[in-house]
């Protein structure tokens, strides 16, 4: 291909990674923070050869059976695709990409600061100071827990995964971890990790439980009712990965119940909108969906965008291809 591609973008990116696609392609961009509205997806999928979207956008099988013949390419700013319909997108020949690899340690350190703020209960303190409320020290004010000497449970052990075993180690946390598979005995004996087949098991005997695991229905609701059941009362949970795998009803039941000590969550069951049982709870941290929201990350993944689109325009194959079979 040597005439420019019509890419249409959904979501708005930084000005720089903007700019280099306005010089490559016949670019249009989406200037507001807000979701691009329904029926203006459906309308710039009649008119792009290229959509570049988001997470915020839901590419079903209606999405695919009103795009027009000439969109060939959905290239998706984020690592996650479990919004699109890879198979109906496949089998209308239209190639979908995605930008794995780039939010791995941005991701890893945002996981790392929830178990630490969860556990050392940072944000009840700040609030404290905030509101006026710190009248003296006392050895019983504002205990939390040490996590130097813990089990942190980790599931899902793929990059972010491992990432965040690296820094659990360097805090002197003892790395479990339930995943499809075991990973490499390279890796296991490098992160000292323990693999566990059954997640229930780990769950029972860990400290500290971080889902690293991608979405989809495979993973929907994997911590429900009966597995967060099996969590110690001194147990936390952090999530950034996909809000989805947790039952957030039976989640916020728990932590007013006091059944566990507390949660992280960077991710929600309906996001953008956040389960009103969980606002308010002070054993809960709530952050707005920005574990990769770095300035390199967020370039990163920009240029990979870039990287699969120009690839795609000069007649290559995508390097970053998402096909049904790794679903």
């Amino acid at each position: 291909m040597s005439a420019k591609l019509k890419v249409v973008l959904t979501v708005k990116l930084p000005d720089s990674v903007e700019t280099r696609m306005r010089e490559l392609f016949n670019t249009t961009l989406w200037y507001t923070l807000s979701q691009m509205p329904r029926d203006q997806l459906f309308a710039a999928a009649k008119t792009a050869d290229v959509l570049v979207t988001s997470i915020n956008d839901r590419l079903d099988a209606d999405f695919f059976s009103e795009c027009g013949e000439q969109l060939k390419m959905v290239a998706n700013f984020g690592v996650g695709y479990d919004h699109i319909d890879v198979v109906t997108g496949a089998d209308k020949g239209i190639i979908i990409t995605n930008t794995p690899g780039v939010l791995t340690e941005d991701t890893a350190e945002m996981t790392m600061g929830l178990i630490m703020a969860v556990s050392r209960r940072f944000v009840e303190g700040a609030e404290i100071v905030q509101k006026g409320e710190f009248s003296a020290w006392s050895p019983t004010f504002m205990l939390g827990r040490r996590i130097f000497g813990k089990r942190l449970g980790i599931v899902g052990m793929g990059r972010i995964g491992q990432a965040l075993a690296r820094r659990a180690r360097a805090f002197g946390m003892s790395v479990h971890y339930h995943n499809r598979k075991p990973v490499s005995a390279r890796i296991s004996d490098d992160l000292q990790a323990t693999y566990w087949d059954d997640l229930d098991q780990m769950l029972s005997r860990v400290d500290v439980v971080s889902i690293n695991a991608p979405g989809g229905p495979g993973t929907h609701h994997l911590l429900n009712a009966e597995r967060l059941s099996k969590l110690q009362p001194h147990a936390i949970l952090v999530n950034t990965a996909r809000g989805q795998i947790v039952d957030e009803q039976a989640l916020a039941a728990m932590l007013r119940e006091k059944r566990i000590a507390g949660v992280g969550l960077d991710v929600y069951e309906r996001e953008p909108a956040i389960n009103p049982e969980l606002i308010g709870l002070p054993n809960a941290i709530l952050l707005p969906h920005m574990a990769s929201s770095t300035v390199e990350a967020r370039t990163d993944m920009g240029d990979r965008v870039i990287l699969n689109v120009k690839t795609f325009q000069d007649g290559h194959r995508p390097p970053d291809r998402v096909i049904p079979a790794m679903l």
